[in-house]
């Protein structure tokens, strides 16, 4: 036979070849806002878990194979992500979703991934429809719950001389301002403070900046308080701030990580922003822990222009422990070996300077929050004695 005839018989052989080549890759989803009102958080996220996976792409990937992050965009709005979430996990054949965010549309799509049989890991969201007794096999979590970040808002006023009828509540009217306010009042009733449902509680619509009707709930409050515990996204808080602060110049606002740490910041007069405490789930960006220094050097890898915060770094820590079940997974997962190699985790170290667990019983990697102020424009951790 000729040479040209050899390599016509070998050439069906090659390209059966080549899909085989490029499919050698690990598709992961992810659902959350890319634009719109909450856009900072989603593409912060992205841009976390992104960077961690080109950091694992660059070093060969897991197992020889490589991440590849889906994304889809559902604006922070349910009706959005349900049928998203059916795309990725039906069309696009993902391994797991990683990263998705918001509470309104966790609800809508954790029965998805329930149905489908698939992993929902490391979402950016703290609230208990997560977090049930005994869990949903495919939801795992990596970040403390709202419970436990309103419950330490709670412990820490207390500690700080606080009298609970000086506290108020100021919360987005869905699961997730629920989520946050339903921690603070267990908080109350471990203090024995008697019917904590009576204090001060106004809200908000998701979606919007109708702040007003909640500001006048408070301000009609008995006793003007000390602390406002605020569960909402930086456009509506930075709004209830820059209206209530000269109301109640004396009084600390406190948010729950989700509200987007330092978009919040940027829309505040550097006085005001004097005044905000917000509860992280990780620890601050410049650290000098292990896993924060890997990730500043990998979001400048992945995009020299973004300027590291704590969204991005909860994507990262996120995308590093779902990454660490992954090679425990073995060759070739399949999506219940994903979540039976997360679980095989027991007690692990990600270099945060906390040990993090993970097993069929604990499905929350982290249970630490660590609570910082604004000072001088910059994240500090506080010491609650040090509020006022």
């Amino acid at each position: 036979m000729a040479r040209g005839q050899h390599w016509q018989a070998a050439l069906p052989l090659l390209l059966c070849l080549v899909p085989t080549l490029a499919s050698a890759e690990l598709r992961i989803g992810m659902v959350a806002p890319l634009s719109g009102a909450a856009e900072t958080l989603g593409t912060s996220m992205r841009a976390g878990i992104q960077a961690h996976f080109r950091e694992v792409n660059a070093e060969g990937g897991v197992h020889g194979e490589e991440l590849t992050l889906v994304t889809r965009d559902d604006g922070y709005e349910p009706s959005r992500s349900a049928p998203a979430t059916r795309e990725l996990i039906e069309e696009e054949d993902i391994l797991a979703s990683v990263g998705n965010v918001g509470t309104p549309t966790a609800i809508v799509t954790i029965p998805i991934h329930n149905r489908h049989e698939t992993l929902l890991f490391g979402a950016f969201t703290g609230a208990g429809v997560l977090r049930k007794d005994p869990p949903d096999r495919y939801v795992i979590n990596f970040r403390a719950s709202y419970h436990q970040e309103t419950a330490a808002m709670v412990d820490g006023l207390l500690e700080a001389g606080i009298d609970p009828e000086e506290i108020a509540f100021f919360t987005q009217n869905d699961g997730f301002g629920d989520a946050g306010h339903s921690g603070a009042m267990a908080a109350l009733k471990n203090h024995d403070v008697a019917n904590p449902g009576r204090l001060a509680h106004g809200r908000y619509t998701r979606g919007t900046t109708n702040i007003h009707h909640g500001l006048a709930t408070i301000l009609e409050a008995e006793r003007e308080p000390r602390a406002i515990i605020m569960v909402g996204t930086y456009g509506p808080i930075s709004e209830f701030i820059k209206e209530a602060y000269w109301d109640l110049p004396d009084t600390v606002f406190l948010a729950v990580s989700f509200v987007g740490s330092h978009a919040l910041r940027d829309a505040l007069d550097p006085e005001m922003a004097e005044s905000v405490v917000v509860t992280q789930v990780v620890p601050p960006h410049d650290a000098d822990l292990p896993a924060v220094s890997d990730y500043r050097e990998a979001l400048a890898a992945y995009d020299d222009e973004l300027s590291p915060n704590f969204i991005s770094l909860e994507g990262y820590l996120a995308a590093r422990t779902f990454v660490k079940g992954l090679r425990a997974a073995g060759d070739d997962p399949g999506r219940e070996d994903v979540i039976d190699g997360l679980l095989s985790l027991g007690e692990f170290d990600i270099g945060v300077g906390e040990t993090l667990s993970l097993g069929p019983d604990d499905h929350q990697a982290s249970d630490t929050i660590w609570p910082t102020r604004i000072q001088d424009g910059e994240f500090e951790l506080l010491d609650w004695s040090d509020l006022f």
